[in-house]
């Protein structure tokens, strides 16, 4: 037991969170980030966070970090370049790639096709070949092979792809190439496909491939670079980076597999709120991040978040398991427009980001945004803790008043549209992840974090119906908390691709066995005891003639006693899903084992109890503009707030980090832990 130190690196802010392990005390710190070379924003800040608690960095045990560096390196088109080897005939693979074209109707007329991430003149072919059931039918040849490989040298790759047909079932012909490729091109990183992805389909798990093998040099090196920096100032605790299932992978696996960390940045503030759902008794939890750009929502059912089995960062699509996040462009910094052709207003995707930010940050923005309306409108109080940072509400109104006039409204009625713009961009991105999946948002609470979080929650509550509205302690530093509290997770797949008829209970139990046996080992390699892991395990499963699966959980138990049920539950399923079932015979295609270190029971801090009135925490009255009138309201200080305070609605409440809005017609209850739970006013 000791301390563990959560961090996340965000476009803005580098968010710290120094936990003990054994108190349950905790230290936050916000910093500003430096894009250039993220490690010095998170070296500042672990000196200031350690000179806070009085905690030298060697006292720190784990160091637990989400990352955005992978996620970047896609989207900024700043991987390395891949040299891919494929089976003869397939060196066509990534640019014929899968015949889906995103958009609307007319997406096929405006839509540009991806560059693929390995070029075509980096692509070559070689001989031999695996047949279906993984049997060689034609051998490799080393000639051929070194041939292939020094074509790729003198193309100067910088990472190395091997992706050959069938190679799921059996990787020998590429572990020869790899041999091979440590003599022709030493020093550069390659991934192998049977490593990286063990599943059928040889698009995705060649993209997936060639995805890891990208962004492996810049990872590696960003790695590499924050152990040295954190070893010289003494900090020598386990390194673990978060993956974008939201478990930990130790920082030497991360070098090998960055593929998982693609949505290690949202990742954590999903563990983040289970941590913070678990102490308030909550089990189904719609989450509300909402950042300066951008906002990510996903859903947790019975303490659990829903994962999907793909991973996608703008165009890129890869087989990765990650939580089910869905982003949507509307944060605190989305700029406020009037289109010349509709006279419409709009607002986003477009973002004023942190510089020059909104107006209302005095940095020299003179574009309307989402933070400029809540200043206007008197949710973001311009004096805030006690004047230690101040707002610039006449840039503000200068801002807004752009908008009102293009209108031809009033100033408050042109800042609260767009606030309901933005906050019906994030109820849409939520709807997606509840209604559109078969869930009625009616039966889960709405927990709001992130800078902006909170001053959103209430408003997108009442649009759906989900209550309580959440605003949790430090909702700002949520991400880092969820870096800090989560656990080691790895998986393992293997496809068996056969029909019920054609496989046993026993068949599937004993594939189970053997890949939990894989798993485990890797956590032990990791540092993990083998007491502390659990295990888990998922099948794919379709009817047959079907091109998509649904992924069930299954315990070896209920596999081992027959494999009926697992088809009921599938069939259960299916009609939630799509609303019809089928006659054909179901299918196995996948089967996936996934080991979990243990369960952190982290102490969470108590408030005193109070005797329901917050009066000892008001700063002052404060007037704000809500249901088309201004209205009598009171600031309060988060932390002089007591369990069981109940705040009348409007209100605000501030803290070092965030703003949190009540709105009229709702109370919020302060629960043992510091939430702020917001339900509606009983009339």
């Amino acid at each position: 037991m000791g301390y563990r130190l959560g961090v996340d690196v965000g476009g803005t802010f580098t968010d710290l969170l120094l936990f003990d392990e054994r108190s349950g005390d905790c230290w936050r710190h916000k910093t500003p980030s430096t894009p250039h070379d993220s490690s010095e924003g998170i070296l500042n800040g672990v000196e200031a966070l350690c000179g806070e608690a009085g905690v030298s960095p060697s006292e720190i045990a784990y160091f637990l970090h989400g990352t955005t560096v992978a996620t970047n390196a896609v989207l900024e088109g700043k991987g390395a370049r891949v040299g891919l080897v494929t089976t003869e005939g397939y060196r066509q693979i990534m640019q014929i790639a899968r015949s889906f074209v995103p958009g609307g109707l007319a997406g096929w007329i405006v839509w540009p096709k991806p560059e693929p991430l390995a070029r075509l003149e980096d692509t070559v072919e070689i001989k031999g070949r695996m047949d279906a059931r993984g049997r060689e039918v034609r051998p490799v040849d080393d000639a051929d092979i070194r041939s292939a490989l020094e074509h790729l040298k003198g193309q100067g790759i910088e990472a190395l792809t091997i992706s050959l047909i069938n190679a799921y079932l059996n990787g020998d012909h590429e572990e020869r190439v790899a041999r091979i490729a440590a003599e022709v091109l030493p020093g550069v990183p390659l991934s192998m496909s049977h490593v990286v992805l063990p599943e059928m389909q040889e698009y995705e798990r060649t993209l997936t491939t060639v995805a890891n093998a990208a962004v492996r040099p810049l990872v590696g090196r960003y790695v590499r670079n924050l152990r040295e920096k954190l070893e010289k100032v003494e900090m020598t605790g386990r390194l673990s980076l978060l993956r974008s299932d939201g478990g930990l992978m130790s920082s030497q696996k991360s070098e090998e597999h960055p593929v998982s960390l693609l949505m290690s940045g949202p990742a954590g503030g999903v563990t983040g709120a289970l941590w913070v759902a678990k102490n308030a008794g909550l089990d189904n939890i719609l989450t509300l991040d909402v950042g300066g750009t951008s906002t990510d929502v996903a859903l947790i059912e019975h303490g659990e978040p829903r994962r999907v089995r793909t991973t996608e960062v703008g165009h890129l699509s890869v087989r990765a398991s990650s939580l089910d996040v869905k982003t949507v462009g509307a944060g605190g910094g989305s700029i406020a427009y009037v289109p010349e052709l509709t006279k419409a207003l709009r607002v986003g995707p477009q973002s004023a980001g942190a510089v020059p930010g909104p107006a209302a940050y005095g940095k020299g923005g003179e574009l309307p945004t989402v933070t400029d309306a809540n200043v206007v409108l008197g949710y973001l109080p311009e004096n805030l803790l006690g004047g230690a940072f101040k707002l610039d509400r006449e840039a503000s109104t200068r801002a807004v008043q752009t908008i009102a006039d293009a209108l031809g409204i009033g100033l408050m009625e042109a800042a609260r549209g767009i606030i309901d713009i933005v906050n019906e961009n994030m109820f849409g991105a939520l709807r997606m992840i509840s209604v559109q999946q078969g869930y009625d948002p009616r039966d889960f609470a709405l927990m709001g974090f992130g800078g902006a979080g909170p001053l959103h929650v209430n408003a997108v509550a009442r649009l759906m119906g989900s209550y309580p509205a959440v605003s949790p302690v430090s909702p700002g530093v949520l991400c880092a908390l969820g870096d800090a509290t989560t656990r080691m997770r790895t998986e393992t797949a293997r496809s068996l691709s056969k029909r019920l008829s054609e496989t046993s209970a026993d068949e599937v139990a004993a594939t189970l066995r053997e890949m939990e046996a894989q798993v485990c080992e890797q956590l032990v390699a990791d540092g993990v005891a083998e007491g502390e892991i659990e295990t888990g395990f998922e099948v794919d499963v379709r009817y047959s003639g079907q091109a998509f699966e649904v992924p069930m959980a299954v315990t070896l138990d209920e596999v081992a006693g027959g494999l009926d049920a697992l088809t009921t539950r599938f069939d259960e399923e299916h009609r939630r899903l799509f609303t019809f079932n089928m006659k054909a015979e179901h299918e196995l295609v996948n089967l996936r084992a996934v080991a979990t270190g243990r369960a952190l029971e982290l102490p969470a801090h108590q408030l005193p109890q109070g005797d329901g009135d917050p009066a000892q925490a008001k700063l002052r009255d404060h007037k704000l503009w809500m249901d088309g009138a201004e209205q009598a309201g009171v600031i309060y200080d988060r932390a002089k707030l007591e369990a069981g305070d109940v705040i009348q609605g409007p209100a605000i409440v501030t803290e070092m980090d965030s703003t949190t809005l009540i709105e009229t017609h709702h109370i919020g209850t302060v629960d043992a832990f510091g939430n702020i739970l917001i339900t509606p006013a009983k009339a």
